[in-house]
């Protein structure tokens, strides 16, 4: 890790293709509504840990589908990134545990007249609707995507597939947090921070991943094929 902290000077990378790490691993069994390629039951994201890097379509953030018996010499310990662009994208390894739940679709959505009464009927009952029911925060599979807050709508074609031209849906959402003061209610039982301790970064942030300045990748994968490499948005 000290190699990871210590910079790095861009003339000295090697040219070429640079090592991907690994983001995530998903096995089907544990998230049932994931859409697995015919036989696999394994997803693995990887990408490549520089900030400029993970928007948009490239080689640089890949999905591997995998069947999970096909794995079968299993690392002890965690490979170290060759080369760190961004250490606020190295991930601090840790074991989730996927939970389902009931979320429903942002705003931006819904039409207007709709987004209206809802947002009436939550003001009446102290609730926020963008912050406790739609859009669950923190690292989640498939759902609903982040509402898009650098603009509105999101420019035509962005989330198509470039290989074939056919949708994508929500993939991975990887934040920089797993909730925040707006969406609280989201918080876990057992992760409520004590009166005098700040929740920061445990709780908060177990995986240590900062987008960005603090924004959210979104992967979206292509319903025509899985395999094709996926869309990736920040907002």
């Amino acid at each position: 890790m000290e190699r990871i902290h210590a910079g790095h000077a861009p003339r000295l990378l090697p040219t070429g293709p640079h090592p991907l790490m690994p983001v995530a691993q998903l096995y089907a069994r544990d998230v049932p509504d994931m859409t697995c390629p015919q036989e696999a039951d394994l997803l693995q994201v990887l990408w490549c840990p520089f900030d400029d890097a993970v928007e948009g379509c490239s080689e640089a953030v890949q999905v591997r589908w995998r069947r999970a018996a096909d794995v079968t010499d299993i690392l002890v310990a965690v490979p170290e990134p060759a080369y760190i662009g961004d250490d606020n994208l190295v991930p601090t390894p840790c074991v989730v545990h996927p939970e389902q739940v009931l979320e429903y679709p942002p705003a931006d959505e819904l039409e207007e007249e709709l987004w209206k009464r809802l947002y009436r009927w939550a003001e009446g009952k102290a609730l926020s609707y963008r912050g406790d029911l739609s859009g669950a925060p923190g690292w989640k599979a498939g759902g609903w995507p982040t509402p898009f807050t650098f603009w509105e709508p999101d420019e035509e074609d962005e989330r198509r597939c470039p290989t074939c031209q056919a949708s994508t849906s929500p993939l991975l959402t990887v934040p920089s947090g797993e909730w925040d003061g707006e969406s609280g209610s989201w918080r876990p039982a057992g992760d409520e921070p004590e009166a005098d301790v700040p929740p920061y970064p445990g709780n908060v942030n177990p995986t240590q991943v900062t987008v960005s300045r603090g924004y959210t990748l979104q992967f979206y994968g292509c319903t025509g094929d899985p395999r094709h490499l996926p869309v990736t948005v920040i907002q």
